[in-house]
């Protein structure tokens, strides 16, 4: 124990105690410059760090040396030798600016940081990948903030991120100066100078500073003259961020944290957000920390409904202006959403304030995303050579719902102090560039799951933290540009894109029509000497897809007396099996004219882009071809889309009373032409539909932008759509089953489903979406528990909601296209069955479960095979003792697979180090938990008590799996709007090449000619498009299956959790409903996989 800080000699111990615990900017300077002064301390660099070690022989400080030690003994600082000669200027004291000072001093360099504010107030919350947790706490972060990372979701507020690295920055010799702006660069005068840099106040003293390492760490608006910036743009997306007081009372401690919840896999919440409050949003998440922290993404019309936005501007910089913002609406409008996400439990919310003593909420546009096309550049002028690199948010702008600013941060921080080592070692400018670039493509596709596993071992040297990295993928020739000799002359003026007319110079539409002859040569009744007259028949179109699969089409029995009949067979065939969206309808293929002869090419490029790369025409292929890596992603979205509507069909058939009368009045109905007969014409607005911008659906042409949910107006896509034909109306799959007429009271509206602990609450929470329940008529009580209705935290009618709104019934899809698809599944499919000859008979066997069956139930994967699960979080030494702790019975039962086994242990090793070291520091007696007598303890754990622990595992692996699964959305959300921004620019275009091409004026066959090629170029891009979004849409239904597995799994659990002596037979029966509907998920899931495998080697067959 420390000596008490008033006895004679211990004054530095007092002034140290302060220093760990300050609380603001200022106050952590003040402290560290009276402790050098109290123990006649001078310098900078690691000089003072060691000086500091050796005055002050104090226990508390003790920990943290060593600590500090054993971090900078990496082989990798050479002790601290490696950058001795550098001088370094460090731009912002962000997160990332201050992690790579860090290093930069560890490297032995002197650094000197600026920094033009004085005091962190961001409140704001950041999420931490298990890297950068493990980093921190290499750093010391316990020693100076007790509470981090003891939460049930890893995070941190940016302030006390802030607050500990600036704390080691001092500590290890970095020169921190605050109220001090950076402007400019100052080129040396004379060829024995330095380079310098123009602050203000000019009475700085680092107006004389000179130094040969430049890092830019002032964020996103402040970019050295030099770089180029690259902007990603997508739809509107305004987000709002929140900070309420966090008194830390009981009741705030039970409300469990949203890692987050996204739209784009559970529009149940949202929709009853939107018809309880009138707020609209994509997405939201919650964090508590310091503060309870929100951050949503809002929609406009909702913001201007709500009298957020006072008026609506085209302009985004005068849309969220002050002036046009109603500060108290957006405070009403941040804490509505607030309460409403976290059922009304949290008590009293307060606003916190921010460095303007204003409530801390802001509202931000983050519709487009700017990153620098390079990492860093070398300027020289008169022979002195200055090194400038960029780290966070002027490098890349961060996707804030993906959680990856800060660690992508850090991992920026370190490749840029491996360049500047690499530049102290006396490597060659344009090698040091060429390596630096190489190591930046790899930043914006990092992930816990594409970086090195050991995270034990993470350095500077990139090889420690990505895997297989080439660091020579770009040539030293190839950046000579980022080598700037001379004063820097900044052209603003982008060129323009000439992309279109260099892409597009090439022949495509003599190459089409040639390849059409070649295709269709030597069939009956078939020449094809242009694209009109040649195709009306249909025998072209038919000869064309028989060439390239027979089994779908017979052409010797094809007659030639029906051509609209014809090219219907072969248009809904392509649109069927091949995965090809029609753009003209029957009738115009038909009767084809001139006009409509460039809809006709665009159908046809589509054909060629799929089978291009097909054998010789002399060679009938004996073996049917599938497109290959195109239109394989449509063609099943295509499948998808049409079991659903024969499901949706059937079950809105047996729910009518006169269910047989009208099967029997359809049967003796003529079959029902398929709409549109002009394609011209949008089937919704009526207005005209160019072929850029003409997509179908169900034999209906629109515009992309009016295929919207006839209920709610949201955006519909190719795969994730209900059609009515009762009323020719398109719906969202949440408002199909809920038409006009149908009574659907009896579903109750599902919450927010809770991420904690099972056994954290016996009581379900309140029911955020029941339209009784309002928090103005007081304090709400927790709902009495029906006897079928799960316990422990679940929401009454949550996974009902769930499964019956989306109502994905693709068993009969994805058995399609293998026969023996049901056979391959084997037992698995078993309980169905049971289940259903129950509900024939009275006399069904019920399904008993042991203990273990039910653990092996409740313990599946609840994350995408395709991606393995992240790393564990770091502290959790006691899950070691898990498997250790089962009966021998239970020992040896695959819960989990083994090579997530495997990652564990690598992990547990990990943990298990920084864990011992947390001990020697006594780290346990101030975090009031002791991680190794828990596991010790977990060995002598009783059956009950295991029980538990394994619950509190299954916890913890589905708060990984749905935080995994809210960055895969909004990453799939953010590229889906980037895709319908890049589609309208395209249809812009090609509006006003088919503009000129129809023009009745006239034009020379020449012109004619490019402007044909140039249009079928964007027709090429617009299909490429439609595949990536297609590919993205099946992963928008692997994350549907997923969170539906999640909640069935949640439910079933809260009722095997109970005695069996204590269920009713209600509980019984929803128990077994609630096994065969998970049985059902994980079969449609595995199908999904399968078929999607079979899709790849399909591909790679062509």
């Amino acid at each position: 124990m420390s000596v008490p800080a008033d006895e004679p000699g211990n004054v530095a111990h007092a002034i140290f105690e302060r220093f760990l615990h300050a609380g603001e900017c200022r106050e952590v300077l003040g402290c560290f410059g009276e402790l050098c002064q109290q123990l006649g301390l001078q310098g900078s660099g690691l000089q003072l760090y060691h000086s500091l070690k050796a005055a002050l022989n104090y226990w508390s400080a003790k920990a943290l040396w060593s600590k500090l030690d054993k971090k900078a003994g990496h082989k990798v600082y050479d002790q601290g030798k490696a950058c001795a000669s550098t001088k370094c200027l460090v731009v912002g004291a962000g997160p990332c600016g201050l992690r790579a000072a860090i290093e930069l001093a560890l490297l032995g360099a002197r650094v000197v940081l600026l920094e033009k504010r004085d005091s962190f107030s961001r409140n704001n919350v950041l999420h931490l990948w298990p890297f950068t947790i493990h980093d921190l706490r290499a750093l010391g972060a316990k020693k100076f903030y007790g509470r981090f990372c003891t939460g049930t979701l890893d995070h941190i507020s940016i302030r006390q991120l802030q607050l500990i690295l600036l704390k080691v920055a001092l500590l290890l010799g970095v020169e921190v100066h605050i109220n001090v702006k950076f402007e400019d660069l100052v080129p040396p005068t004379h060829k024995a100078g330095g380079w310098q840099a123009v602050v203000q106040p000019s009475s700085s003293p680092l107006t004389h500073y000179k130094f040969d390492v430049l890092i830019s760490a002032g964020g996103g608006k402040f970019v050295p003259e030099g770089f180029k910036r690259k902007e990603t743009r997508g739809k509107l997306a305004i987000g709002i961020t929140t900070n309420f007081i966090n008194r830390h009372s009981r009741a705030e401690v039970e409300v469990a944290e949203i890692s987050g919840v996204a739209r784009i896999y559970n529009q149940k919440f949202f929709q009853n957000l939107y018809n309880k409050t009138g707020i609209d949003l994509e997405n939201i998440v919650y964090y508590k920390d310091d503060t309870h922290y929100f951050v949503m993404t809002a929609k406009k019309q909702s913001l201007l409904k709500k009298g957020v936005i006072l008026q609506d501007k085209a302009d985004i910089e005068s849309l969220l202006s002050p002036e046009n913002v109603n500060r108290d609406a957006l405070l009403s409008y941040a804490k509505e959403a607030a309460n409403f996400s976290t059922n009304y439990h949290l008590p009293e919310l307060e606003f916190a304030l921010n460095h303007r003593d204003l409530p801390d909420v802001d509202m931000f546009d983050f519709t487009c995303m700017t990153r620098s096309e390079n990492a860093a550049l070398v300027r020289d002028y008169n022979g002195a050579r200055l090194l400038l690199g960029l780290v966070g948010d002027c490098l890349v702008e961060p996707f804030w719902p993906l959680g990856t600013g800060v660690a992508r941060g850090f991992l920026a921080a370190f490749d840029a102090a491996w360049m500047v080592r690499r530049w102290a070692a006396g490597t060659p400018p344009l090698e040091v560039l060429a390596e630096r670039e190489s190591i930046y493509q790899h930043l914006s596709q990092t992930s816990p799951d594409n970086t090195n596993k050991n995270i034990s071992q993470y350095s500077i040297d990139p090889a420690t933290r990505y895997p297989n990295i080439n660091l020579q993928a770009i040539k030293p020739s190839q950046v000579r540009d980022l080598y700037l000799v001379g004063i820097v002359e900044v052209d603003h003026k982008r060129k323009s894109d000439n992309r279109l007319i260099t892409a597009a110079s090439g022949d495509v539409y003599e190459e089409l029509l040639s390849w059409c002859q070649a295709s269709t040569a030597g069939y009956r009744g078939v020449a094809v000497t242009n694209f009109t007259t040649s195709w009306t028949s249909g025998l072209a179109l038919c000869a064309l897809i028989h060439r390239f699969r027979p089994d779908l089409v017979d052409f010797d029995s094809v007659g030639t007396q029906d051509a609209v009949r014809i090219h219907q067979m072969m248009l809904d065939m392509a649109e069927q099996e091949l995965g090809i969206q029609p753009v003209l309808s029957s009738i115009e293929m038909a009767t084809m004219t001139e006009p409509d002869h460039l809809g006709l090419i665009t159908y046809l490029s589509q054909f060629y882009e799929a089978f291009k790369t097909s054998p010789e025409v002399e060679e009938v292929s004996k073996k049917p071809l599938s497109p290959h890596g195109t239109r394989g992603a449509i063609l099943f979205l295509s499948k998808l889309q049409k079991s659903r509507n024969l499901t949706r069909k059937r079950a809105q058939d047996s729910a009518q009373k006169d269910a047989e009368a009208k099967r029997s009045h359809r049967d003796t109905e003529p079959p029902r032409e398929r709409a549109g007969e002009n394609s011209d014409a949008c089937y919704f607005c009526g207005s005209h539909v160019y072929i850029l911008e003409r997509a179908s659906a169900e034999g209906r042409f629109f515009h992309r932008g009016c295929f919207q949910c006839q209920r709610c107006g949201a955006t519909l896509r190719l795969g994730d759509y209900a059609f009515n034909e009762e009323d020719g109306n398109f719906y969202c799959s949440l408002h199909y089953p809920n038409l006009p007429g149908m009574d659907l009271s009896r579903h109750k509206t599902p919450a927010l489903p809770d991420l904690g602990d099972a056994d954290a609450a016996t009581d379900p929470p309140l029911d955020a979406g029941s339209p009784c329940v309002s928090p103005k008529e007081g304090a709400p009580g927790p709902l009495q528990p029906t006897p079928a209705a799960p316990q422990q935290g679940e929401e009454p009618g949550a996974v009902e909601d769930a499964v019956d709104a989306g109502d994905v019934e693709e068993q009969e899809l994805l058995a399609q296209p293998r026969g023996d698809a049901r056979e391959e599944e084997g037992p698995g499919a078993e309980p169905q069955g049971v289940a259903e000859e129950g509900e024939e008979s009275r006399g069904r066997r019920k399904i008993i479960l042991t203990p273990l069956e039910k653990l092996s139930l409740s313990t599946l994967n609840l994350t995408s095979e395709a991606e393995p699960d992240p790393p564990p979080k770091p502290a959790r030494l006691w899950l070691q003792a898990v498997p250790e702790a089962l009966p021998a019975p239970w020992q040896g039962q695959d819960c989990w697979k083994e090579e997530e086994e495997e990652e564990e242990l690598d992990m547990q090793k990990t943990l298990e180090e920084s864990d011992s070291e947390e001990e020697e520091e006594k780290e346990k007696e101030e975090e009031g938990t002791d991680l190794g007598i828990m596991a010790e303890l977990c060995l002598n754990l009783g059956k009950e008590d295991m029980y538990s622990t394994c619950e509190h595992t299954l916890s913890r692996r589905a708060r990984e799996a749905h935080m995994k699964r809210f960055c895969k959305a909004q990453a799939i959300q953010r590229r889906l709007e980037e895709i319908e921004v890049t589609f309208r620019e395209l249809e812009q275009e090609g509006i006003k090449l088919e503009k000129l091409l129809r023009d009745e004026n006239g034009s020379p066959a020449d012109q004619q000619t490019q402007w044909t090629n140039q249009l079928l170029y964007l027709v090429q891009k617009k299909n490429s498009l439609m595949i990536e979004e297609s590919d993205l849409m099946i992963a928008v239904q692997e994350l549907k299956l997923e969170e539906q597995q999640w909640q069935l799994d949640k439910k079933l659990r809260s009722y095997m959790n109970r005695e069996e002596t204590l269920k009713t037979p209600e509980d019984c029966r929803a128990e077994q409903e609630t096994l065969a509907q998970l049985l059902k998920v994980v079969n449609e899931r595995n199908l999904l996989i399968h078929i999607q495998e079979e899709k790849r080697l399909s591909e790679l067959w062509a």
